[in-house]
């Protein structure tokens, strides 16, 4: 039968080797399951506005969603792809949805499965490719810049490095501290591993720095960590899973708390990052693993497309976030995963996973921290492939990717890359060569800006 669904002989693989890149894909990206409930639950950051969706029924939808949608990854598109909550956009979901724009949690699914549903009729109907030929590629590369450094400011801020300083925004941490320095070690441990090449790296960081945040703790008299279940020895270490969230998502307040013009620019923004981090993945693993024919086309990208855009509408849905294709898939690719079985075999880890919440609520906010700041470091990497010596494509691009951290949001990055770029293309007498939807985008970011001005003017 996985002859039959998988045609394992045609692409010269074996039921063994798929098996062994199954589990290494799964390994070099669970820590999603304990980062991802982490991030979007707001877990050990304190002083941000509103209420991220609760832990444990977080940690469920997250290992469902993923389950879910590898397994269809692998069954339908028939490539060793797995699917689950994308990095970078819970951070949009937990620090500029619900804390920035106060959004309930439930509204802020809303807005990923609304963005989902978007794309997948853009899958449907064609226009995916023509939207992607339309944005710059310096602005692409600069998106997936400026969410990692997004990223690697969350990890700095929940170990502990960084802090909120008087009359400056920001300054160093104190170091000294009992778990700081926990934080300090599983960083500095993780990076060995990753220096080292160890599979799971990441996923092993996290596990032996929650162990030696339990012992600290435990030797400190449990007064380190106070968070109920957080650094403790935990009572039981499986439990059938809180599901309580899932359906959550199916929620439209964006459009009451926003406004239809600010919640669909919203949505907007937050599509494109999706949007163009799967078209970047996708054809990055292909090319790498030789999947791609003479034209640098992949056979069968719709249904890879189509698959990806319904992870992000299960993903709100369930209130797990929007879920992408992810590139730690590379990992089982050079293991010698072929084919979807790669895909079934990683799926099945997923909802293996989907008991072990107990187990997940052990795990301190210290311990993820690392992973945040090398996922961040890895979302860096494409930084040397922006032209900065030029000043059409260089300058809009340094926009997107400083704006995002420093105002703490995703739509501000892309809407200053999107309108400076028009604009220098403008001076330059270069207008004719912006495609005009580069323009229409440029124009309702100005709206957008312009929001509290328009508000106080026309009082609406």
């Amino acid at each position: 039968m996985l002859e039959t669904i998988f045609k394992l002989r045609e692409h010269r693989t074996t039921v063994g080797t798929e098996v062994l890149a199954g589990l290494t894909t799964f390994m070099v990206m669970a820590y999603i399951i304990f980062v991802n409930p982490t991030i979007l639950s707001f877990a050990g950051i304190k002083g941000l506005e509103g209420q991220g969706p609760p832990f444990g029924p977080t940690l469920a939808a997250t290992c469902l969603v993923a389950g879910v949608m590898t397994a269809l990854m692998g069954l339908v598109a028939n490539y060793p792809l797995a699917i689950a909550s994308g990095m970078g956009l819970n951070a949009v979901v937990a620090f500029q949805l619900i804390a920035g724009m106060r959004l309930p949690w439930e509204a802020a699914m809303g807005v990923i499965f609304l963005e989902g549903v978007a794309i997948a009729i853009l899958v449907l109907t064609g226009f995916r490719e023509a939207i992607m030929r339309a944005i710059p590629m310096s602005q692409k590369r600069a998106i997936s810049v400026g969410i990692g450094l997004f990223i690697l400011f969350i990890g700095m801020n929940s170990a502990g490095f960084v802090k909120p300083g008087q009359g400056i925004p920001v300054t160093l941490g104190d170091l000294t501290t009992t778990r700081v320095v926990v934080a300090l070690v599983g960083l500095l441990f993780t990076v060995w591993l990753l220096a080292r090449r160890v599979r799971g790296a990441l996923l092993l960081g996290i596990v032996l720095t929650t162990l030696l945040a339990v012992v600290v703790n435990g030797a400190w008299g449990w007064t380190v960590w106070t968070t109920p279940g957080v650094a403790v020895i935990p009572e039981r270490l499986v439990a059938l899973p809180d599901f309580s969230t899932l359906g959550k998502g199916l929620n439209l307040g964006v459009f009451a708390h926003l406004g239809v013009l600010a919640a669909a620019l919203t949505i907007f923004s937050i599509m494109l990052s999706d949007f163009f981090d799967t078209m970047g993945t996708v054809i990055g693993i292909g090319g790498e693993a030789g999947w791609l024919d003479r034209e640098g086309r992949l056979p069968r990208l719709k249904r890879v497309l189509l698959i990806d855009s319904l992870g992000a509408v299960f993903g709100g849905a369930a209130s797990a976030s929007s879920a992408t294709t992810y590139i730690e898939s590379a990992a089982g690719v050079s293991e010698g995963g072929k084919t979807g079985l790669t895909s079934l075999v990683t799926a099945l880890c997923f909802f293996l996973a989907l008991f072990i919440a107990p187990l997940a609520g052990v795990v301190p906010p210290e311990a993820t921290a690392a992973a945040l700041i090398v996922v961040g470091y890895l979302m860096c990497a494409v930084v040397r492939e922006i032209p900065f010596g030029d000043l059409e494509e260089g300058f809009p691009a340094l926009l997107t990717l400083v704006v995002m951290p420093f105002t703490y949001s995703i739509t501000n990055g892309i809407g200053a890359g999107f309108v400076s770029y028009c604009f220098v293309k403008l001076v330059r007498g270069k207008g004719r060569d912006v495609h005009p939807m580069m323009y229409l985008a440029a124009l309702a970011f100005v709206i957008y800006f312009a929001q509290p001005w328009l508000q106080g003017l026309f009082g609406f």
